[in-house]
């Protein structure tokens, strides 16, 4: 097979597994047959956009369209209006969709279904290196996607030199054998080279699920053979081992979307037996460099590439990639310390860096500082768009159960410039991160609007006041500002609600829809609130964040805000879902 026409998978005994779901294999054979009969049914042309859930079902979508030489959309995230605007990038997509309950916003759905089909060991296809296999699509400050292509040469040689590099670092010649167990969705870059593609092109296997709560994640790897890997983010990999589970032997764990702390990677290795390994890349470039993190901070490019800087036009310094799956010299959007044209430190994000009474800093320097002090278990700065008194101050939103904002200030006196100190600290019950664990600007700006009003000074001894009366006042929500206009129900779950049936023998959860009706509840309860949405009111979002067992007493919140109401369950101080609802 030549670079011209690199195989669809990557060198491997047909009958060997590239998958694995609810604990059987399923062989490198028996996905190509399936994916050879799904293509056969697509439309004549593209391109697709896959929401498949299921990442064995990505997978086969994915190579389905590639046997097509149709380029798979990865869009941002699978909101209607967002899928809706596929249709301004050019061609009328259509969708891979895994269940009815998916959404495709009108686009012609194909079903991926697994398929009985006779699975002989066959020639693996060949896929044109120039065919645009995959394009990434970010957020536009229009609003518009911004395409990134993808061609399937260059993709082979990334994903061949993650594979190289990982198993150097694991003492091995190759990945066969290694079985993948991810927390990020395939549909993320992240996930999609370091899981469906290092599987396919990489010579490894993956589990088909994308576990979420740590009980998941173990269940998980349990299920699949060893060497096994767990492909995850520094907020996934913080829960999991702050959750009190016991943990089985992991071989290798891959982290990325934000640096991580020497401390939880040492933890890491030390609980789950295995190396952890960074993985540091852009949209742009793909994946460039890897650390092992309890070696040193140095991060050492994958492959071939290279890295220099250079003065831009506007007299700041910027660094580049090229070289190896790079195949033209790409401007990356943080601040490094070249060491030399493969080494580097990290430094932040260029559009990161702040300045505060003349020093320079970068937020993720100071979220690194923020998350390393005790009894904090997640955090964030953002520095307000708005100043007081002519001086712009950080704030810190900050989950710290057990904490009152003096202390949290405290611990980072220890550790920060008191340039950087932060003047007002928010206690959460969470941050409303992404499935990827990543808290977003926008999400920060809202943050900051709807806790600060806009206000970004307020001193250690205000906050410490203002924070206990309302712990005294709302213990579900300890935010540090009181929430205008809310309404609260506290309701008991009983131990023997019929809805655990089913959901699951030996581990019951209650099903999320029901606790989606215990928010319409809650909200026919307030005259204002159901006048407010009408009799259908539509969910514009949800994300479930913690199991709900038998014996809960929740407490289910509804702030209205400008274009609806907002929820929040909580059992405790853990955030057990959220999500906002729009008039129907």
């Amino acid at each position: 097979m030549s670079l011209e026409t690199p195989a669809l998978l990557a060198p491997r005994d047909p009958a060997a597994p590239l998958a694995w779901h609810a604990g059987k294999p399923i062989s490198a054979a028996q996905f190509l047959a399936e994916a050879k009969a799904l293509a056969a049914a697509l439309p004549s042309e593209g391109p697709a956009v896959n929401l498949c859930q299921d990442r064995y079902r990505f997978a086969l979508g994915l190579a389905a369209a590639l046997l097509r030489g149709h380029t798979s959309l990865m869009p941002p995230n699978a909101l209607p209006q967002t899928l809706q605007r596929l249709r301004e990038l050019g061609a009328e997509p259509y969708a891979f969709v895994d269940g009815d309950e998916v959404d495709a916003a009108g686009l012609a759905r194909v079903p991926v279904q697994r398929l009985a089909v006779d699975a002989r060991a066959e020639p693996v296809p060949a896929i044109d290196a120039d065919l645009v296999a995959v394009c990434l699509l970010t957020s536009g400050s229009t609003g518009v996607p911004q395409p990134h292509a993808k061609r399937f040469g260059p993709l082979v040689r990334n994903i061949a030199a993650e594979a190289e590099r990982l198993a150097q670092m694991m003492g091995k010649p190759s990945l066969q054998g290694l079985t993948l167990v991810a927390t990020v969705p395939a549909q993320h870059s992240y996930g999609f080279e370091s899981s469906v593609l290092l599987a396919m092109l990489g010579g490894a296997a993956f589990e088909s699920g994308r576990p979420f709560y740590p009980a998941d994640i173990v269940d998980s790897l349990q299920r699949v053979p060893r060497p096994r890997a767990l492909v995850t983010t520094p907020f996934h990999l913080k829960t999991l081992l702050a959750a009190g589970v016991e943990l089985p032997v992991v071989d290798l764990v891959l982290s990325a979307t934000a640096p991580l702390s020497p401390q939880l990677a040492a933890e890491a290795e030390a609980r789950l037996g295995g190396r952890l390994i960074e993985i540091y890349g852009c949209t742009e470039a793909g994946q460039v460099a890897s650390r092992r993190t309890t070696e040193g901070e140095v991060w050492t490019a994958l492959g071939e590439l290279r890295l220099w800087q250079e003065r831009a036009e506007d007299g700041s310094d910027r660094f580049l990639v090229e070289g190896g799956h790079v195949v033209e010299a790409t401007p990356l959007a943080d601040i490094l310390e070249l060491l030399d044209a493969r080494r580097f430190r990290l430094l932040g994000r260029a559009n990161d860096l702040i300045h505060v009474a003349g020093k320079r800093s970068s937020l993720a320097h100071l979220n690194f500082h923020l998350n390393r002090v005790p009894g904090v278990v997640d955090g964030a700065f953002w520095l307000p768009d708005e100043v007081a008194d002519g001086v712009v101050r950080t704030v810190a939103f900050v989950v710290a159960p057990g904490l009152e904002p003096r202390e949290v200030i405290a611990g980072l006196r220890e550790r920060l410039e008191p340039a950087f100190v932060p003047r007002r600290v928010v206690l959460l019950p969470e941050l409303p991160r992404e499935a990827t664990g990543k808290i977003t600007t926008a999400t920060l700006r809202e943050l900051c609007a709807r806790h600060l009003g806009g206000a970004a000074a307020c001193t250690e001894d205000a906050a410490s006041a203002a924070n206990a009366a309302n712990a005294a006042a709302a213990p579900a929500a300890r935010e540090g500002e009181a929430q205008a206009h809310a309404f609260e129900t506290v309701v008991d779950i009983a131990a023997d609600h019929p809805a655990f049936d089913g959901h699951f023998p030996g581990q019951p959860v209650l099903p999320g829809v029901v606790l989606l009706t215990l928010v319409l509840q809650a909200v026919q309860a307030q005259p204002a609130l159901h006048a407010r949405l009408g009799a259908t009111p539509t969910i514009e979002q949800v994300k479930f964040t913690a199991p709900v067992r038998p014996g809960a007493r929740l407490h289910v919140q509804l702030t209205p805000d400008a274009r609806g109401v907002g929820f929040a369950l909580h059992e405790g101080a853990q955030a057990v879902a959220r999500g906002r609802l729009l008039p129907g």
